[in-house]
């Protein structure tokens, strides 16, 4: 192989060099094609941060280090971590030890997430804090408790606040709407670019008299949220009335509970429906990516989605961990995906009937058509609760956290895998996602803004994909650059 003195590789890029078919290749985002004397090839591949266009945010609670210590987060995936979580307290003041955010856990948490380059928030609320919430961010008791929140901040260097009320109705909108914003202005106060994110409802409650006023409180609010994480799972339950169902399927399919014309829920109609319709910006949004997963039990053949149940035999659902699952039900003649919904289950029959089971979970595949939907709608990442339901201890790292590896996979595709040149035209293969789609342009001048269309709406699959440029013969030099979504 000859290699061309004095070329000057640009900024952050190897050289790849091919002659007589002999070729040298790394993996990274633009290519840069030369052509040259000596049927000689040089391309010139440089990462871009468009692969890192998701925001992840991983909740890690403070009660799981016996669970998984926070020295094994990967914060090579996660952008954000969220330590959950203070509590409220109804006339302002905030509880840090119910959920173990002790003064040791709380400095590490926030020198770790510093060491790796990551931002790490403290979270305040969870499930069943609705009450708190009320009297905390009442007008007697507001400022004494974003006060509590902000001193809380500045003592261990977080990064920024996540607000997590639950349930949220529309009645708490006008609380909800004041402690965003006086929260807001508290952290600009700071100077420091501190963030405020919240954790948002998928659907209004059932009971809740005016959903549009919930939602559309959000698009109002976001100019002062880094982050809207819509928390799209539990998305069944077993309750009169359902089906079995998914926990956080990406579509409907169209199915409708029995006797009615409802649809069933999904992430893309939570998402459409109450969050976009309304007005908010999508790079504001996230969906939810959840390491647990619903086991359904109680009835014969209960073993599959869409499965009705009488009145007087109401089924029992478990909420167990990926790991779990794994552990203690995964087998590969169990599985299935459904194209449909997007989603995967386990499928059980067991003796007696009254033991079949019917498991919904997201699985590796999950993670791939998650990263493939938050892009093409232009989402701005996907949130992941919690870190340690993916932690499987005693594995080599590169085996115990199996979903965590799936996502990071995820989000470095595509990626250029090989690249010839045949009778001057260059041929490159890059890896895809199913759901993916691709757009493939090039440009004479990488400086130019303009950037000409090659290919254009290439469907992932989760293989790789040829693309042949036959007009680089003809051409001094080109660059090549891969966009999802179109």
């Amino acid at each position: 192989m000859s290699v061309l003195t004095g070329a000057t590789p640009l900024s952050n890029s190897v050289v790849i060099s091919y002659q007589f078919n002999s070729l040298v290749l790394e993996k990274h985002s633009y290519m840069h094609y030369r052509r040259l004397p000596l049927l000689c090839l040089f391309v010139f591949l440089f990462s871009s941060s468009a692969w890192a266009d998701l925001w992840i945010t991983g909740y890690y609670p403070g009660y799981r280090t016996s669970v998984m210590d926070p020295t094994n987060i990967d914060f090579s995936t996660v952008t954000h971590v969220v330590h959950f979580a203070l509590i409220p307290e109804y006339g302002g003041s905030i509880d840090s030890a119910t959920n173990d955010l002790t003064d040791s856990n709380c400095t590490e948490m926030v020198s770790l997430a510093h060491n790796a380059g990551r931002k790490a928030l403290v979270c305040v609320g969870g499930a069943g804090t609705e009450g708190a919430f009320q009297g905390a961010a009442s007008p007697p008791n507001i400022g004494l408790f974003v006060t509590n929140i902000i001193n809380f901040v500045t003592k261990f260097g977080y990064d920024g606040v996540n607000i997590d009320w639950e349930p949220l109705y529309s009645s708490d909108a006008p609380g909800y709407t004041n402690l965003i914003v006086d929260l807001r202005a508290a952290l600009n106060a700071l100077g420091a670019n501190k963030l405020l994110t919240v954790a948002a409802p998928p659907y209004p409650r059932y009971d809740d008299p005016s959903p549009s006023n919930l939602f559309g409180m959000f698009p109002r609010l976001q100019d002062d949220l880094d982050q809207i994480s819509v928390m799209t799972y539990d998305l069944s339950q077993p309750s009169p009335g359902w089906v079995t169902w998914y926990e956080s399927p990406l579509y409907d399919g169209g199915y409708t509970f029995p006797n009615t014309s409802e649809l069933v829920p999904s992430i893309n109609a939570s998402v459409s429906n109450n969050y976009l319709a309304y007005g908010c910006q999508p790079e504001k949004l996230g969906i939810g990516l959840p390491f647990y997963g619903y086991v359904w039990t109680g009835g014969p053949g209960m073993t599959q989605p869409l499965q009705a149940w009488p009145p007087d035999d109401v089924p029992t659902v478990t909420t167990p961990s990926y790991t779990q699952i794994i552990d203690d039900y995964y087998q590969s003649d169990l599985y299935h995906w459904d194209n449909v919904a997007q989603a995967a289950y386990l499928s059980i029959t067991n003796t007696p009937p009254s033991n079949d089971m019917f498991i919904s979970y997201d699985d590796p595949h999950s993670c791939q058509v998650k990263v493939s939907y938050a892009r093409n709608l232009h989402l701005g990442g996907l949130i992941l609760w919690e870190l340690s339901d993916d932690y499987f201890p005693g594995q080599p790292p590169e085996e115990n956290q199996p979903l965590d590896t799936a996502l990071k996979q995820s989000l470095a595709t595509p990626a250029i895998s090989g690249v010839q040149l045949n009778n001057g035209a260059v041929s490159f293969n890059f890896s895809t996602l199913p759901l993916g789609l691709y757009n493939i342009q090039w440009s004479s001048n990488l400086a130019s803004p303009t950037w000409n269309i090659l290919t254009n709406n290439i469907a992932g699959t989760g293989t790789n994909v040829l693309v042949t440029d036959p007009a680089a013969a003809t051409q001094t030099e080109r660059f090549y650059r891969i966009q999802t979504p179109p």
